[in-house]
Parts: C-alpha cells; structure tokens; sequence
C-alpha cells in the first residue's frame, strides 16, 4: 500500500471570521490534495493573532503532519502576521532573503510599468514580505506580489501561501509542481456514486453499517438531500492512495457488496456516470 501523505490547512484572517469574505480556498486545496492521493486531516481558520497561529503550527507539528498549508498574511500591511507567527512556532528567526527581496521588487515594477500599480520599487511594507523564517525556500508568485514560502521543520513541510484564490491556486500550479509531486507522487483517488430510490438515510443504515467495516480502505457516504425534495439520494465511494489497480480492485469490490446489500433490502439502485 503506497503511504498517503498527512495534510492540515491552516486559513488566516479576521475577514474570514468575521463573514466579510468567504473562504473557497479549503475546498479547492481539499480537492487538489485528494485527487492526488492525499488526506486532508484538519482545516482551521485562525484570527490575525500572532501567538494563535504560532501554537496551532506547533499542535498540527505535534500531530504529525507531512505538510501545513497556511493560507492568508503574506502582504505588506500590520496585520499580515502569517510568517511571523510560522517563525514564532517553530524558534526561527526572520531574515530578509535576498531572493525573495527581488522577486517583490520586479514585481511591483513590473504592475507599475503595465499602469497597474501608481509606483514601483520598494518601500518598508513591501519589503516586509521578504522577510522570511530562517531556511525558507521563496516561491514565485505570478499573479501577485507576496511571494509564496516553502519551509522545511524535520519531516514537515509549511507551504504559505497568499490568500488570494488566485494567486494561491498559481503558486501551486507553478513554483509548487515539484514539491507536489515529489510529496504525492502518482498517487490518485477514485470515485463511484450510486443513485439510490430512498430518501431515508435510517433505512440504508443495515446495509451500510456491514459493508462500511468491511472495506476499510474505502469511504463510503450517503449524501442527505433536503427532505421532500427528492425521492432518491446519492452514495459516494472513494479511494484514496495506493497503486492505481489497487483502488480500482478496492473500489468495485465495495461497490459490488453494496450493490447485493442494497438488492437484499429491496433497494433500487443506479451506477452515476
């Protein structure tokens, strides 16, 4: 069985908290990391509080994470605190890079000499984002400003990121590919959905609660729908990790136990394209 490796998501910000943004970066970086083999154990959504985000990099170390991504407090301003606090967590100090330095720099002048930004150069915020946690590797930031930052603590590695969908979702799919596949490699999820003719998830519960245990490698859930509104509801099955022919003999075994438990009840069913 091929190793899955650990994830925890860590989401910063009082604009989250407070509803005045919505986060749609934990949904996105959940499906990335399980299309690729990986597990998702913890997301969190943290405050702009330097001690707070420090104690919770320092829990999800504890828990034995293969990797934190944090997202959110990269930019130029006061309360921008995300590395600071990665710093605070793991007894690192800040230090300018001196590549992350000019990776803010060409690209403040680069959006300046595009009209989109009014000056160039630096100034004390922006080089504020250069300041990184001792050993930190820059990431390139192509959509935005704060570069991104890979950091290394024992068998752990903290990836932050900007908040900024956006610019989130083009660090990882530039400067971080081969941090992704060194991490996950070639392994993969598969998935298979059921469309059953029953809305009542009580009485799917016999024949879900033996092929459940039965198939340990496989994540078996009933997807309740609102009541009244449909008389059918879904059952999806995934796995994740391992060998391809790995998932797609565990798959159709638990799908062809479920399809005979479902029959025996006198349940109708369907296979989802």
């Amino acid at each position: 069985m091929t190793y899955s490796a650990i994830v925890e998501i860590l989401v910063i910000g009082n604009e989250i908290l407070i509803g005045d943004i919505q986060d749609t970066n934990t949904s996105w970086l959940c499906r990335l990391i399980n299309s690729r083999g990986g597990h998702v154990a913890r997301g969190t959504m943290l405050r702009d509080d330097v001690d707070e985000i420090a104690a919770e990099v320092g829990r999800a170390l504890d828990r034995g994470a293969d990797v934190i991504f944090t997202s959110g407090g990269l930019g130029p301003t006061a309360d921008d605190l995300t590395l600071s606090a990665v710093a605070k967590g793991l007894g690192l100090p800040l230090e300018l890079h001196p590549e992350a330095l000019r990776m803010v720099k060409e690209q403040y002048d680069k959006f300046h000499a595009s009209g989109i930004m009014a000056q160039g150069g630096l100034n004390p915020g922006r080089e504020k984002m250069a300041w990184l946690p001792r050993g930190s590797v820059p990431l390139f930031n192509p959509g935005g400003t704060a570069p991104g930052v890979l950091l290394r603590a024992g068998r752990t590695a903290i990836v932050s990121l900007p908040g900024v969908p956006s610019e989130l979702k083009n660090i990882i799919e530039s400067s971080l590919q081969e941090f992704m596949e060194q991490t996950f490699g070639d392994g993969g999820s598969l998935c298979k959905a059921l469309r059953v003719r029953c809305n009542d998830e009580s009485l799917l519960e016999p024949v879900l609660s033996k092929v459940v245990p039965r198939n340990p490698r496989v994540y078996i859930k009933s997807l309740a729908s609102t009541v009244g509104m449909t008389p059918e509801l879904d059952i999806t099955l995934t796995v994740t990790g391992g060998e391809a022919g790995e998932r797609t003999a565990l798959l159709q075994e638990a799908v062809d136990e479920l399809c005979r438990g479902l029959g025996e009840q006198g349940i109708g069913f369907r296979e989802m394209a």
